[in-house]
């Protein structure tokens, strides 16, 4: 029996599937179990309602399991550090303590590779990088991956802790799916300072893979990268409009137009009380040149990453297909 967080989120809509064809049963945790009727389609699954915050629900839910998978958590370019900090670090010290508790053999923790913040422009981004994460969300994924490893070292809870690039694929809308392929595909394309910076993509099913690969030869007390490979956002702009027949002009923007810009919608979004269309806090994501190894979990997870140009072409055929919720390939 499988207890996993975050099982109705973007990770969770593929890995579910994954799952339920590998023969597991699973508890699945989620606040609004009628806004997700999809689960229904899975009959492995248990639905458990309630969130990171109730101790008594996780504690319940997480008795009798044999592994925790921890992908439940906030992800935004905006919003108040509170929130984020409740979710993502109080939340996961909720879950590892019901683990702790119901004495579970492997906890995989979804962390990120953003935990970084801000990757040095000489050196590999590999799992002995230096961590200097730079806004709220960075900040809780690091002391909640912090966190995670205590309970390892003082409990011997036998964690693996997983840090995914930007995830996109089908069924994503937010962050690189809109900034890759929504945007483009409607005809805004903003390539910030000629396209050099370096981006860290994950097509979602490798992160899946991850998960799978961590559950059965993941080394506990480790942590591993799960990325494809590096690549220039001018070199994916050239292939998403490749994939997608798309000739619409790239704007060329400067970078510190790109950055004022965001300076000023932040101040609008004072007033709209809604998350800007730019947000300053994709300065960390833009501005750097993220060159991720993922060699530690091709070597001892045997991860193998979707090539760029295959995941682009998958993605863009979802779009095509109107973006449908339930996918051929994520029956179980």
């Amino acid at each position: 029996m499988i207890f996993l967080t975050g099982g109705t989120g973007f990770l969770g809509r593929h890995l579910v599937p994954a799952l339920c064809r590998a023969g597991f049963p699973m508890r699945i945790l989620t606040r609004n179990p009628q806004a997700n009727a999809w689960l229904k389609h899975y009959p492995a699954v248990e639905i458990v309602a309630g969130d990171l915050q109730d101790a008594d629900v996780l504690q319940r839910a997480t008795e009798g399991c044999q592994y925790v998978i921890h992908a439940g958590g906030m992800f935004r370019f905006w919003g108040d550090e509170k929130i984020f900090a409740t979710t993502n670090i109080q939340g996961t010290e909720n879950v590892l303590e019901a683990a702790r508790k119901a004495q579970v053999e492997r906890f995989i923790h979804i962390s990120t590779v953003a935990v970084v913040g801000e990757p040095d422009p000489n050196r590999i981004v590999d799992e002995t990088h230096p961590a200097h994460p730079t806004d709220p969300y960075q900040r809780s994924k690091w002391q909640a991956e912090q966190i995670v490893m205590r309970y390892f070292h003082d409990f011997d809870l036998p964690v693996v802790v997983l840090r995914p690039g930007a995830y996109y694929g089908p069924l994503g809308q937010y962050a690189f799916n809109r900034l890759f392929f929504k945007d483009p595909m409607r005809g805004i394309i903003m390539q910030v300072d000629r396209g050099r910076y370096i981006i860290f993509p994950a097509y979602i099913e490798d992160v899946v893979q991850g998960v799978m690969k961590g559950l059965e030869r993941g080394r506990f007390g480790e942590v591993y990268n799960i990325c494809g490979d590096w690549i220039t956002h001018r070199e994916a702009y050239d292939i998403v409009c490749r994939e997608a027949n798309i000739h619409w002009p790239r704007l060329p923007i400067p970078g510190w137009l790109g950055i004022n810009t965001a300076r000023f919608l932040e101040a609008l979004s004072v007033l709209t009380r809604a998350e800007p269309f730019w947000p300053l806090n994709l300065r960390s994501y833009v501005y750097n040149s993220w060159r991720v190894s993922s060699d530690k979990a091709r070597r001892e997870l045997a991860f193998v990453p979707t090539d760029f140009e295959v995941g682009a072409r998958r993605t863009i055929e979802w779009y095509r297909a109107g973006q449908p919720e339930m996918l051929p390939e994520l029956e179980c």
